[in-house]
């Protein structure tokens, strides 16, 4: 079955190339995101793991555990991890799973006969503290993903989750947010006593809040 937003991120353990994960316990109360590959040795996925293995002092800024998965074994991800590092001159620095039996890809409904019935999608989740998955995205394999959104997402998930406000069109960190429609004027009095800018009574832009 789908994994669907605010489901519980099923758990399990597998290999990786940093070890046995258990994941649950290894993500811990950190934010986890956890993206996908069809397998080793792809063109597209070479420059998707370096450019995260680039951006990961990002996300550990913003307590964000990074995992990948491949259907591949580990020996084949080690070696895997080399042409990473030749291609795009940063080295694998988060763990890569390995998923031979396809229990991961299942778990999480990676796998779409429409696309391949043997391997998994570029799915990315991003899962909360909580273990709720807050976002899922699937791409075609044509399409390299696009990690400076996936953080601009995490800003967005993060801060929302911390106050009654919602995120525009193209917004980046810093920028003014949208107070939630839900909120009352008098509560909104209260929680943004600085006042805001209504554009409409139903959308009222404010400061970002932290």
């Amino acid at each position: 079955m789908a994994i669907r937003l605010g489901d519980d991120a099923p758990d399990f353990s597998a290999e990786s190339t940093e070890g046995t994960i258990n994941f649950h316990e290894w993500k811990g109360d950190s934010w986890a995101v956890l993206f996908s590959h069809p397998k080793d040795f792809t063109p597209v996925c070479t420059t998707e793991l370096g450019r995260v293995a680039a951006l990961k002092p990002a996300f550990d800024q913003r307590n964000v555990k990074v995992v990948g998965l491949s259907i591949d074994g580990v020996e084949e991800h080690h070696r895997w991890s080399q042409d990473i590092t030749d291609v795009t001159g940063s080295s694998l620095n988060f763990p890569l799973l390995a998923d031979p039996d396809r229990t991961v890809a299942n778990l999480y409904d990676m796998i779409h006969p429409n696309a391949n019935d043997t391997q998994t999608v570029r799915s990315v989740f991003v899962i909360s503290p909580d273990n709720k998955v807050k976002l899922t995205l699937t791409y075609p394999a044509s399409t390299g993903r696009n990690f400076d959104e996936l953080l601009r997402v995490i800003d967005s998930l993060q801060l929302t989750a911390e106050h009654k406000v919602a995120t525009p069109a193209d917004w980046k960190a810093g920028e003014d947010v949208v107070i939630v429609a839900a909120m009352s004027d008098e509560d909104a009095k209260v929680a943004f006593p600085d006042g805001w800018n209504a554009k409409k009574p139903y959308l009222r832009m404010v400061k970002q809040p932290n």
